[in-house]
């Protein structure tokens, strides 16, 4: 490989990582807890974007207020970690890779 043709794929490659980027910032997941007493929502970069509690949840004490929110982060991670796998790997997919 010339190194015209690996700079255009490196240019190629940036280009695709920025777009899906910026997608990810656009993208928004929700974590839901106890049934949506708790429910987290945040972007595809971890960037908290809104925090719901219902009212029963509120007056159940701050055991349960953590533990909702503590299970409805992950659960909002856990999609946000699925979507940049996705997001990320349709940007690189069949961009040849150095040897």
């Amino acid at each position: 490989m010339d190194m015209e043709s690996f700079m255009a794929q490196a240019r190629e490659l940036q280009d695709r990582v920025s777009a899906a980027q910026d997608l990810l910032d656009k993208t928004t997941v929700r974590g839901i807890a106890d049934g949506g007493a708790c429910i987290v929502t945040m972007t595809g970069k971890y960037d908290l974007k809104d925090f719901k509690i219902s009212d029963a949840l509120a007056a159940a004490g701050a055991d349960a207020i953590a533990a909702a929110v503590t299970a409805a982060f992950r659960d909002a991670k856990a999609k946000a970690d699925a979507t940049i796998d996705k997001i990320m790997g349709d940007a690189t997919a069949g961009m040849p890779m150095p040897e």
